[in-house]
């Protein structure tokens, strides 16, 4: 650990970051399987609520058993904090090393797509319109931090806008990517690899690989130097 004499800042190891990803014991796969084999979809999502909110290890063992049994796919090593919830998890295809925080909230779609890649981090009370999503690996999402991945048209103007069709546009963001405190990506945007999105910025157009944008909406600030690997806000 360095201490900054000026500014009082502490420089210390990354965690999550920095974890390997040992695989899930025999015990965890089968527990998986043999729960989607007795509950069903149904089944399993009616007994997520009765361990969805607790803090213990048998809460959190049976989080990451009960998802590991209803998505697509799902790596090694999965912790899903208290209060996380979903929607549609059968189209949810998560890697390795994957950190899901409390109350943190994937709305997916029975026909969509929703890739989740190795080693992401995903701050609390975060929420994805997880229709057409790819987050790729090592991505840092910070608390708060929110996808809107679909709009209705609001066509035609003699109807209510709820009313109206909803447009789905693909939201990808590329491997290594640090999305800051409650910040909002729109639909159909790309963020490029390594990029930092600042906190509360509002996303409206793609981002650069390794560009640093902020603001409502967010503008582009400048390309990254080498100091900015300690300088990410995700909080991972």
């Amino acid at each position: 650990m360095s201490v900054d004499s000026i500014t009082g800042a502490r420089l210390v190891l990354a965690v999550h970051g920095r974890q390997k990803t040992a695989s899930d014991p025999d015990y965890v796969v089968q527990l998986a399987e043999e729960l989607k084999e007795s509950y069903g979809r149904a089944g399993l999502v009616e007994l997520y609520a009765r361990f969805a909110t607790g803090d213990g290890f048998v809460d959190s063992f049976m989080r990451r058993a009960i998802w590991k049994s209803l998505a697509r796919e799902c790596g090694s090593g999965l912790q899903v904090g208290s209060g996380a919830g979903f929607k549609h998890p059968e189209t949810f295809e998560i890697g390795d090393g994957v950190f899901i925080g409390a109350q943190a909230y994937i709305q997916g779609r029975f026909d969509g797509t929703c890739r989740i890649g190795n080693n992401v981090w995903i701050g609390p009370q975060a929420y994805f319109d997880a229709r057409d999503l790819v987050l790729e690996d090592h991505v840092g999402w910070g608390p708060g931090a929110k996808v809107l991945g679909s709009s209705h048209t609001a066509t035609p103007v003699d109807m209510p806008i709820i009313r109206t069709d909803l447009e789905i546009k693909p939201v990808r963001v590329g491997a290594w990517a640090d999305i800051g405190t409650n910040a909002t990506i729109l639909p159909g945007v790309t963020i490029g690899k390594g990029a930092i999105v600042g906190a509360g910025a509002v996303v409206v157009d793609d981002v650069a690989p390794f560009s640093v944008v902020a603001g409502v909406p967010a503008k582009f600030l400048r390309w990254r130097a080498e100091q900015d690997s300690s300088e990410t806000n995700s909080e991972c």
